[in-house]
């Protein structure tokens, strides 16, 4: 609901511009946020420099004294507003075309702000975790492109990190609008700037980027508190937050009890007393204290699931009677920490340092057991920091080595676990937390559409993305109250092992997810990027590439005809095999081999193997087709080896789908 009255006067010429943007620290953040000065009259997202949305009503938003009347002008255009109860006033000028520079003014009870330089034109949002985080400078050919990063008419906006239990109840700078340069771009997300420069050179008109990221993060934590609830299952994480909100030691105890609960319903080891010095750990096999135990333990090579680490550590009676701090560095994903039986922390964050307090009375003279659960849910696992940095620092200042001597024994693969739970107000791994402090202090601000590069983090429960995404979809697009607001997903790159027969991937199937979610939506695009990742990291370079297929799946979505990646029309069962068709224009070739590579037949067991393919037309026709057969893949697999490509260089989809 709008608390607020408005007006608005079109006029045919926009002229412009200034204003001081300010700023506060409030966590760790890539963009520097502060409280707004009693002198602003406009909300923060109005600074120099900003670009506004063209083609829809503009609205433009702030505050000033409860009930005063305010005087807007975007160039010659003028509306009027009241602010409401709350000092809140909006004022909405009618749809223009792109152009500026322009001056944004703003007039209540005798004060005056404006800001300059203000084009019209089309604004993304970017968001997700680290490949959209991922920065121009650490990119492929990184110096050559931001040596060449000169277009004014291309503006970034960064959002710094910020992670809430709540929304924040006043506006407050999160990012600054800046002109592209060397050394604005140095640090914003590449996939979003080669996006928005690849807009940029076939729209020819002004693009204003958003980008708003956080490493690792899962996608519950980018969802308001509205959509989680509507998704349900997650009311006793809301819970939780509400209690941390108010009380953060009470939010902790609350979930210390659910974490503590769902290991001992869950984990082999915990129920086993793993954790206890009366099991004997001589039969655990050594681990290193440092590095992900994918690359330092050959039997853990592509193990996601529970792990247990054991240490022992010889203490004197003068030592055993302090408190101290036992640091381990950061474990990737979650944990559970006891020392001598008790219970002294837990958290998730592949790279969040474990800082446990241990209180006096914990430690004993001789023999004391450190034991860590570890979860790990994809990707890298286990206590991967520097040894050197593992240590137990005593209340006298002195410390004790961890750096070697731990042992390690498997509890249970992932695929035997239930979705454990995640702490709801730790940033990137928590609920609604990076909407609170990222997204929702970009209020309504107008949007043609948003980039999301995201879905690693979840890899492990592909078939809740299936309901995840779409909802994160409808709650953006109320947020930013555009119904029609463009919603472009990267499918994963390839990254991990390379099969050498069918195998069960949960990449592949959190791809299939982003893509059945995508079809479903006549406003989502597609960018497939199976092909240029890389197998042996999971931030790959290659985001020059990432860019210029979001721009194409942009332009198709505006009803243009840029080539795009070819997806199956129909699989159907015929004589001679099973016919895969797709569409007219797909254009499709068989790279490095008179054959197409990567398709699968399934049986009713879900047992899969490799088919023979040819290419006709714009068909695939798989041969040696049992009666049994009920399903066919398509590149399922971590990085799968595929050839069959359309237009352009672009790769055909990856899919499952069903023999019709």
């Amino acid at each position: 609901m709008r608390s607020f009255m408005f007006a608005a006067v079109a006029a045919s010429a926009l002229m412009v511009a200034t204003v001081p943007a300010q700023a506060r620290a409030q966590v760790p953040a890539q963009a520097a946020t502060t409280p707004v000065a009693g002198a602003a009259l406009l909300d923060p997202m109005f600074q120099d420099h900003a670009v506004l949305q063209r083609g829809r009503p503009i609205d433009v938003w702030g505050r000033v004294t409860p009930g005063a009347a305010v005087s807007v002008r975007l160039g010659q255009a003028q509306a009027q507003a009241t602010a409401g109860p709350d000092g809140v006033w909006r004022a909405t000028f009618p749809t223009q075309t792109a152009g500026g520079p322009y001056v944004l003014t703003v007039q209540s009870d005798g004060a005056s702000q404006s800001v300059s330089d203000i084009l019209i034109g089309d604004v993304w949002l970017c968001s997700g975790q680290s490949n959209m985080e991922f920065a121009v400078r650490q990119a492929t050919n990184a110096e050559s492109e931001i040596g060449a990063a000169n277009d004014a008419k291309i503006r970034l906006f960064l959002v710094g990190r910020s992670s809430l239990p709540a929304p924040d109840s006043t506006p407050r700078t999160v990012g600054q609008w800046r002109v592209t340069s060397p050394q604005s771009v140095r640090d914003f997300s590449a996939a979003c700037y080669f996006m928005g420069r690849d807009l940029r050179r076939t729209e020819d008109v002004p693009i204003g980027l958003i980008a708003a990221s956080w490493g690792g993060s899962i996608i519950e934590d980018w969802l308001s508190r509205d959509a989680v609830e509507k998704l349900g299952g997650h009311q006793e994480a809301l819970n939780a937050l509400d209690a941390y909100a108010r009380d953060p030691a009470q939010g902790d105890a609350i979930w210390r009890r659910v974490t503590q609960d769902w290991w001992r319903a869950n984990d082999p080891g915990t129920k086993q007393g793993w954790h206890l010095a009366r099991i004997n750990d001589a039969d655990w096999a050594p681990i290193p204290a440092e590095g992900f135990w994918e690359s330092t333990v050959p039997g853990l090579a592509t193990f996601d699931g529970i792990v247990w680490l054991r240490k022992e550590v010889e203490l004197t009676a003068a030592q055993a009677r302090q408190a101290a701090t036992l640091e381990l560095g950061p474990v990737d994903d979650a944990d559970v920490t006891w020392v001598n039986g008790q219970y002294i922390g837990g958290q998730q964050g592949w790279d969040t340092p474990r800082t446990y307090a241990v209180p006096a009375g914990t430690l004993k003279a001789g023999r004391n057991l450190i034991a860590v659960g570890v979860l790990d849910t994809n990707g890298g696992g286990g206590a991967w920091g520097p040894a050197a940095n593992k240590r137990l620092v005593l209340a006298d200042g002195t410390a004790v080595s961890l750096s070697s001597g731990w042992r390690h024994r498997v509890a249970a693969p992932l695929g035997d676990l239930p979705n454990p739970p995640r702490t709801p107000w730790i940033g990137g791994s928590g609920t609604t937390t990076l909407y609170n402090g990222m997204i929702a202090p970009l209020g309504a601000y107008g949007m043609k559409g948003m980039a999301w590069y995201q879905g690693e983090s979840n890899i492990g429960d592909y078939v809740g993305y299936r309901r995840l995404l779409p909802a994160l979809f409808a709650d953006w697009r109320a947020r930013f109250e555009n119904p029609e607001m463009r919603m472009l997903v990267v499918q994963l790159a390839n990254f991990g092992p390379m099969a050498s027969q069918p195998t069960n991937s949960y990449w592949a199937a959190l791809r299939e997810s982003q893509r059945t979610v995508v079809n479903a939506d006549p406003l989502a695009g597609l960018a497939v990027a199976v092909d240029i990742g890389d197998r042996y990291d999971i931030h790959p370079t290659n985001k020059l590439e990432v860019g210029r297929r979001l721009a194409l799946e942009a332009r198709r979505l505006d009803g243009q005809t840029p080539p795009v990646s070819p997806q199956p029309v129909s699989v159907t069962r015929a004589a001679d095999g099973v016919h895969i068709r797709y569409s007219a224009s797909a254009q499709l070739v068989a790279y490095g081999s008179n054959r197409p590579v990567g398709f699968e037949l399934c049986g009713s067991d879900n047992a899969c193997r490799f088919a023979d393919a040819t290419l006709s037309g714009d068909e695939v026709v798989l041969s040696s087709v049992m009666a049994s057969d009920l399903k066919v893949r398509f590149c399922w697999a971590d990085s799968p080896v595929c050839n069959l490509y359309g237009p352009a260089g672009l790769p055909a989809v990856p899919f499952e789908a069903e023999i019709r």
